[in-house]
């Protein structure tokens, strides 16, 4: 079953908040992050401030849109390299849980962005693409690609995640 398309309306509203552990594993990587789409949990909070969406998921990709404010210009009066930092790590991390059985968590041990082109105030709506390149017992690597409005390359990276059994406790 494929996701909504980008670009399209959410079925609902966005919330934003963060679930304890014990929801977030007890169902698989991609049907959390399906249910996120379809508005059954919450975005987390650096969504909102950081102007992204999650609009894809499939097994081992997923993508997000995004249009950084005005509150993301650098000094040189483009979006600073944090904001694309962000995109990107979100896109990789979230192909990573996209590949994640119920009762398992991540996190990022490290990533790697490369910028190929600033990304403009008048950028319109960016649109990162993540997918997974390895995903072992313990370690995953994925990448990810920023393109602009028009479809140029941004910036992409690699990143590689750390993958762990939850406790019972916490998954209970």
């Amino acid at each position: 079953m494929s996701s909504p398309t980008l670009g399209q309306p959410a079925p609902t509203s966005p919330r934003y908040g963060v679930l304890p552990l014990r929801e977030v594993a007890s169902v698989s990587g991609l049907d959390f992050l399906r249910g996120m789409i379809a508005g059954r949990y919450p975005a987390p909070p650096i969504a909102e401030i950081s102007g992204m969406r999650l609009g894809r998921a499939d097994e081992g990709e997923v993508e997000f849109e995004g249009q950084p404010s005005p509150a993301f210009l650098n000094p040189l009066g483009t979006i600073h390299g944090g904001w694309t930092s962000i995109m990107l790590d979100t896109v990789m991390a979230c192909a990573v849980h996209s590949m994640l059985r119920a009762g398992q968590g991540y996190t990022t041990a490290e990533f790697k962005v490369h910028f190929v082109r600033p990304v403009l105030p008048d950028a319109g709506l960016v649109r990162a693409v993540g997918s997974v390149i390895h995903a072992g017992g313990r370690l995953a690597t994925s990448e990810g690609k920023l393109y602009d409005a028009r479809g140029r390359l941004l910036a992409h990276g690699t990143e590689t995640c750390f993958v762990f059994d939850v406790p019972a406790a916490a998954a209970a």
